[in-house]
């Protein structure tokens, strides 16, 4: 039997997540094509398929997909989070009375992830799926969390993830930035003016554990035609800021 070096199965690692991250992308392809797209030969696609699909995780249709399982993972990780069953009576209760969309996102590794999300009956349809992933500068709730991080801690993530942009609006200068998180610091809410999708506004505030690092952040997004004027910047405001205080009485005695 041949030795496995760590720098092999590194390398095995990376292959199979990088076929894995593919298929997430192009919701399913052939051997062919994930050949091409990842610059690898054919059979070693289809030593990792194979693997891959037997442990449940790839399903074999006319093409290649993710399994099922991957869901069991993705429903293990969101219910686990300590912050997660108090998050969706909030959630549901805001989106239920705004009649927008709702969401309460987390940050791991200086990326927020949409932990949970509802949406009312007037809300918008975007592609803010639970479990997607994205950078903190460019949205209300991921300036939310950047604000209530040290600044050192803050400098890290931009270091790590630069400062890309999702749109025209979208913030990429530094000191910007940090002259809005001290606005968001002042006033414990941040503002999304089309800054991740064009025609989309949200307005995101904090929510703080007992050691005043943030445990995620609630925001709510809608059109721009809709989010402006009071709306936006007070009624809005005013409900999520009440709502996160709440959340944050009740992770105290959890």
């Amino acid at each position: 039997m041949s030795r496995i070096t760590n720098k092999s199965t590194v390398s095995t690692l990376n292959t199979a997540l990088a076929i894995i991250h593919t298929l997430q992308e192009k919701k399913s392809a052939s051997i062919e094509e994930l050949a091409t797209e990842l610059d690898l030969a054919q059979s070693t696609v289809h030593r990792h398929l194979f693997t891959l699909r037997k442990q449940g995780y790839i399903v074999k249709n006319d093409d290649y997909q993710l399994g099922m399982r991957f869901l069991t993972l993705g429903g293990h990780v969101q219910s686990n989070n300590p912050s997660y069953n108090l998050a969706v009576e909030k959630v549901d209760q805001v989106a239920r009375k705004t009649e927008e969309r709702v969401q309460f996102i987390v940050e791991e590794h200086g990326r927020r992830y949409y932990l949970y999300t509802q949406t009312g009956k007037n809300a918008v349809q975007t592609d803010a799926t639970i479990g997607k992933y994205g950078y903190l500068h460019a949205s209300a709730a991921g300036k939310a969390i950047l604000a209530a991080f040290p600044d050192d801690r803050v400098n890290e993530i931009l270091d790590e993830h630069g400062m890309p942009a999702s749109t025209v609006n979208t913030i990429t200068d530094r000191d910007e930035l940090f002259t809005e998180l001290e606005e968001v610091r002042e006033t414990g809410v941040a503002f999304n003016e089309e800054e991740s999708t064009i025609g989309l506004r949200a307005v995101g505030t904090g929510v703080c554990g007992t050691n005043g690092l943030p445990v995620g952040a609630l925001s709510i997004s809608g059109p721009a035609h809709r989010f402006k004027g009071e709306k936006f910047h007070k009624k809005l405001p005013n409900l999520i800021l009440g709502t996160a205080n709440e959340l944050e009485l009740k992770l105290q005695f959890e």
